[in-house]
């Protein structure tokens, strides 16, 4: 059945969100539809709305959210009403060549389908009756989303919808940065540049993971404060240093781990040059098609240094979402303090505001019950 629903929508390219009123078409064979709960503002999110990410509007924003199951489509199994669901920006077909390979954050038919469903088509239009696109195939910063199930992961009920929404973009990030994309070990030296709600995630990974040291670098004074809380051993404010990368290596002597967590080439850099010998670079920010990185090549075979991406954390999202909500409940991965402060949907364009303004861990759009 088709159900009215308040939505974020972006426009125009360089414009404010706006909180329209949108109708959400029922499930198709192998879709289900989901009445979101809880759905965090990200950095992409707002990439999408100045054309950094390019998808075209008019666009229904929201990748990172967490729902119930109210209504499946036709040949759905996996899937029931009342199931609590996080979403999934990777679509994860298990047929294309990448899924088959173990590395479904790669699968070839998500790229195929950046801001529709995996079919082509969308089940969201507006007033008119003007079909809207949807965020990486989501669209979930609505009060209702009509989903493919192979953008859905399954979670346990028990986790409170707010926290479990951020498990769908920036703790898979930050987190799975560190133990799929680095697989870094025990005692390893690891610096993060950028501490915003990846950022974090990073740390606390790295924390997690076991580092023995653990610099995290801003130029926000409140973000490196909060990147205390999420294990990291020292803090280095760009303002207050002459070179960020050099303030690292004074301190650890060149870093195991660097991760990249702006999505800047410029920060790239640093990254890099952070790093002492036979390290590796991580770069898990999202940076404009036109930016560049400029290296010293010879550092690659003369210290074995390693450049490298990680999209989602590298993620398996049906192994790796039900992974990090476990450590979650065995105490070992901070999620409620993630939530830095809830809006209502009414108040969306506020949210963004506040995440420009580096006022919060993570801001996170909570709908009416």
């Amino acid at each position: 059945m088709d159900r009215k629903a308040k939505a974020v929508v972006c426009r125009e390219w360089g414009q404010p969100v706006q909180v329209e009123t949108i109708t959400v078409e029922g499930p198709k064979r192998g879709e289900i539809t989901l009445k979101i709960a809880a759905c965090g503002v990200c950095h992409s999110d707002l990439s999408a709305t100045t054309g950094k990410i390019p998808y075209p509007p008019p666009l229904v924003l929201g990748h990172e959210a967490a729902g119930v199951v109210i209504e499946v489509g036709e040949g759905v199994t996996e899937f029931q009403e009342g199931d609590h669901v996080v979403s999934s920006f990777i679509s994860m077909c298990g047929k294309c060549r990448q899924c088959a390979r173990g590395r479904p954050v790669l699968c070839d038919n998500a790229r195929k389908a950046m801001f529709t469903l995996p079919d082509g088509t969308v089940r969201t239009k507006d007033s008119n009756g003007e079909p809207l696109n949807v965020f990486g195939a989501c669209g979930v910063m609505a009060e209702y989303a009509t989903m493919h199930v192979d953008n859905c992961v399954k979670v346990d009920k028990s986790v409170p919808m707010q926290n479990a929404a951020l498990v769908g973009c920036a703790v898979m990030t930050g987190v799975g940065a560190v133990f799929n994309t680095a697989q870094l070990e025990p005692g390893s030296r690891a610096a993060v540049f950028g501490i915003g709600g990846v950022g974090l995630n990073a740390i606390q990974g790295c924390a997690t993971a076991g580092a023995e040291m653990i610099m995290a670098v801003d130029s926000n004074p409140g973000k490196l404060e909060m990147a205390k809380e999420f294990g990291a051993t020292h803090t280095i404010n760009i303002n207050d240093v002459e070179d960020a990368a050099k303030a690292v290596k004074k301190l650890t002597g060149g870093v195991d781990y660097a991760f990249e967590c702006v999505g800047a080439g410029a920060v790239v850099e640093q990254a890099y040059k952070s790093l002492g010998r036979g390290g590796t670079a991580i770069v898990v920010g999202v940076s404009d098609p036109k930016d560049k990185t400029s290296i010293t090549t010879l550092t690659l075979p003369a210290d074995e240094r390693t450049l490298k991406g990680s999209w989602l954390g590298s993620a398996r999202p049906q192994y790796d979402f039900p992974r990090i909500i476990g450590l979650y409940k065995a105490g070992k991965l901070k999620l409620d303090e993630l939530v830095t402060r809830t809006y209502p949907i009414e108040e969306a364009a506020q949210a963004f505001d506040d995440m420009v303004a580096g006022k919060n861990a993570r801001g996170v759009i909570v709908m009416e019950p």
